[in-house]
């Protein structure tokens, strides 16, 4: 029994050296948290946290131009994360969701735009 524990321990110190690598090689790696390639994306969630944030307002108060921008910037920083060195998915995955949330309310902006002149033109 004491030879079956003196096993299990050694076991977790197995999977706790794993562990301890794979930390490491995340700490150390180009896209690291020991770097702005990580640090930069991972502040950029904010925006779409803000996006998302503005999904129940009013479309009126949704800024046309604005968020023109961030779709833009976010189709084009995603194309661009894979071909910087290091690739940094995790800013790929920021910016797609940036891109999302500007193209989601540039068409809720465009339907309400177009859609009151549609209605309008059908009840005249």
């Amino acid at each position: 029994s004491s030879s079956l524990l003196v096993a299990e321990c050694f076991g977790c110190l197995k999977h706790m050296s794993s562990f301890a690598t794979r930390a490491r090689a995340f700490i150390d790696h180009p896209a690291g948290p020991k770097t702005v390639f990580f640090w930069a994306p991972t502040m950029k969630w904010g925006l779409v946290i803000a996006g998302l944030a503005d999904i129940n307002r009013p479309v009126e108060k949704v800024s046309l131009p604005q968020n023109l921008a961030l779709a833009a910037t976010g189709v084009i920083w995603v194309r661009w994360s894979f071909v910087i060195t290091p690739k940094n998915y995790n800013l790929a995955l920021v910016n797609l969701f940036v891109g999302g949330c500007g193209l989601y309310q540039i068409s809720r902006v465009l339907n309400s735009q177009y859609g009151d002149k549609k209605q309008t033109s059908i009840e005249s």
